[in-house]
């Protein structure tokens, strides 16, 4: 453990002008608080935030963070409140305390949902204050460092499996490769020890039978370098034992044919040097086509700098290099904090672009599950680069498509958006983008996020907006039937119903407002004697007393809201416009539109039946057909032929039987309306084609 001294000088090498009587007085104050708190260790409570100030010296960051580091425990873990910190240590130390306090006091809470509001208030302190963030990683590295003293297996695998998916991601997203690497080894040791046994096994065995053959490959690497007049650095390692482990999930590999299993850097003096250190050793040694990546002319999201290559060394060897310059390195392993140290006296906006993705994912997200689903795509995945047409580079995850690009451009664009030129060719939106694809999107001014796009999106800004304008406009649908059943319900109260009737009948009922009133009745989460009593107190008393119940008389239309959204067309009789209609209305589900003659009407007996009709010019919904065809060549055609002729798509086509001489289809139609669909049936039923066709 640092003493005080070591931790002030540790401070002053890199900051000659630091307060030395904060720094002292914080490291004081957290001792007195912490007292004779102990760690699962043994060690005295106060030597974890010691450590983790430690660590903030390591990448030089200013006296507020360290400060900060210090007193990270003190408000969550003793009688310290965050007016104390305020007080003793002023206004920025405080607000940064406070960013990076556990909220484990969330105890009531489900594991997802206290993992998912843990999360969400995390991520909006860290969007004021980066420097929340390299805290909070300090705070969770050495508390890994120490995870083997928690007895409890089941809670030191929480606490690995938290620390794999949320803080090692994001230490990889802000650039800190090292603290990325130690926490993703120390979790993988508790997450699967006996693969963790078996890699390291197998890597302390090839150091014991290579006898130094890194670094021979090393000193080869430099003396090729060197005889081209290059004055660089070269080290070399074997790969991760996580990153081994995953290779051979991913690709279903034993150890013995995982091929790259060692990796070297070279450091150079400039740009310069780096290129033509990579000329060198493409000339010297073959390189492994697919496995070059340039990142320093297009540096990740996380400002990381570097050229990748595998080369074929000795015996068919596989080797990784990585070239970069020692600027790069310095950020490559530190990231962000490597820009933040004192003597350059910047201070931190927050506000790099995927930390504002985040924050659009937080606002959006409307549960735990949805949160930890959208934020986990956003600091995961592997980067493809795409441009727009006048140059700007953006990065996604492997597997984005021309909707998941627009939202990255601009949420508002996302919205509005239609269609897409990928390279100059109109292409469908769930196109999944390549490396280097030019990307125009096409906006339309009325247009709005479809529901179907949740089937081909991949990142979570785009999920969490499509999401969101989903639920907004099935919220204003429902209230739209909410408010026609309201009009219908007025009509039956023996009163006259005004605003502030209505207004009080909002309070009665513990809701927020008018619209949420219509939103309750619309989903069923009110039924009518309910709403009518909270208008008129006691009418339905009365109502009761002489055995009647009004029932409703006015049809309701659906007419201008969207199926899927506003209501749902049943599936077991596909009702389209013209066809006489009733609803099923289920709480929590939503109005189910049957055929009147529906066999599963029945069903629903116990839901509440609403009369509704298409109203006026409601066009546009799928009918489904048997249709059955002569076995021969051609009849399919013929029956292709038609529904183009009479301009209707198919959705869906099954051949659900084939008995010679016949062959008998379902297919799924879109159609304008009943009469389209008859007119179909009769042209069917005209083709000499056709031996059969019915709706069904």
């Amino acid at each position: 453990m640092l003493r005080q001294y070591e931790l002030v000088e540790r401070v002053k090498e890199y900051d000659p002008d630091a307060d030395e009587a904060l720094l002292n007085r914080a490291y004081v104050y957290t001792v007195q608080k912490h007292g004779t708190q102990k760690r699962a260790s043994g060690d005295p409570y106060f030597s974890h935030p010691v450590e983790v100030a430690g660590l903030m010296t390591d990448l030089q960051l200013d006296q507020e963070t360290i400060v900060t580091a210090l007193l990270h425990d003190t408000v969550e873990d003793t009688l310290a409140t965050i007016e104390d910190v305020e007080e003793n240590f002023g206004e920025e130390v405080a607000r940064l305390v406070d960013g990076v306090t556990k909220l484990s006091k969330i105890e009531a809470m489900p594991e997802n949902e206290r993992a998912a509001e843990n999360l969400r208030k995390f991520l909006l302190a860290m969007s004021e204050d980066i420097r929340v963030l390299l805290v909070k990683l300090g705070d969770r590295l050495h508390n890994m460092r120490t995870l083997h003293f928690i007895k409890s297996p089941e809670k030191r695998r929480r606490i690995a499996r938290e620390t794999m998916d949320i803080y090692a991601p994001l230490a990889e997203r802000v650039g800190m490769y090292e603290y990325m690497r130690e926490m993703q080894l120390l979790a993988f040791e508790q997450l699967e020890p006996e693969a963790y046994r078996t890699i390291t096994g197998r890597l302390e065995q090839i150091r014991r039978q290579g006898g130094g053959q890194v670094d021979a490959i090393a000193l080869t690497i430099k003396q090729a370098l060197a005889e081209a007049g290059l004055q660089v650095e070269v080290s070399g390692r074997e790969k991760h034992p996580y990153s081994i482990w995953r290779k051979m999930a991913e690709r279903h590999l034993p150890f013995d044919q995982v091929s790259d299993i060692m990796a070297f850097r070279v450091i150079c003096e400039s740009e310069a040097d780096c290129y033509a250190a990579l000329g060198v050793l493409h000339t010297t040694w073959q390189f492994i086509p697919g496995k070059f990546k340039d990142y320093i002319s297009t540096p990740k999201t996380n400002g990381y700098r570097s050229i990748h290559t595998s080369l074929i060394y000795e015996n068919s060897m596989r080797v990784e290099v990585q070239i970069r310059t020692r600027a790069m390195h310095r950020t490559n392993e530190f990231g962000l904090a490597a820009h933040w140290a004192y003597k350059q006296g910047d201070r931190p906006d927050g506000q790099v672009g995927w930390l504002r993705d985040l924050i659009e994912i937080v606002d959006a997200s409307h549960d735990a599950e949805e949160l930890l689903e959208h934020t986990r795509m956003a600091i995961y995945q592997d980067r493809i680069f795409a441009f727009t047409p006048k140059g700007a580079l953006f990065q996604l995850p492997i597997g984005a498509t021309a909707v998941d690009f627009a939202f990255a451009v601009h949420t508002d664009l996302g919205a509005q958006t239609v269609g897409a030129k990928i390279n100059g060719r109109h292409m469908p939106l769930r196109t999944r983008l390549e490396n280097g694809d030019v990307v125009e999107i096409i906006k339309g001014k009325n247009a709005e996020p479809q529901l179907s796009w949740l089937g081909f999106v991949v990142t979570g800004k785009a999920r969490a907006a499509v999401r969101r304008a989903v639920r907004l406009k099935e919220r204003a649908e429902v209230a739209e039937i909410g408010s026609k059943l309201f009009d219908e319900i007025v009509a039956r109260v023996p009163a006259k119903i005004g605003k502030k009737a209505i207004r009080d009948a909002v309070a009665r009922l513990e809701l927020e407002d008018e619209e949420d009133l219509m939103y309750a009745i619309g989903s069923a989460k009110l039924d009518d004697r309910e709403v009518m009593e909270a208008l008129v107190p006691g009418c339905t008393a009365e109502m009761a007393e002489d055995g009647t119940w009004p029932t409703r008389e006015r049809v309701i239309s659906i007419r201008g809201l969207t199926p899927g959204v506003g209501f749902h067309l049943a599936t077991c009789c596909h009702p389209i416009p013209g066809d006489r209609i009733v609803g099923l209305r289920k709480p929590g589900e939503g109005v189910e539109v049957h055929a009147i003659d529906c066999f599963e009407l029945a069903s629903g007996i116990d839901a509440d039946w609403l009369d509704l009709s298409w109203g006026r010019r409601s066009v546009g919904a799928v009918g489904r057909l048997r249709v059955t065809l002569y076995d021969r060549p051609g009849t399919l055609a013929d029956m292709a032929a038609i529904f183009a002729q009479n301009l209707a798509n198919v959705v869906a086509l099954d051949q659900v039987q084939r008995d010679s001489p016949f062959q008998t289809y379902e297919l799924d139609l879109e159609v304008q309306d009943l009469a389209h669909l008859t007119r179909i049936l009769s042209a069917l039923r005209a083709s000499d084609a056709v031996a059969q066709a019915e709706r069904i």
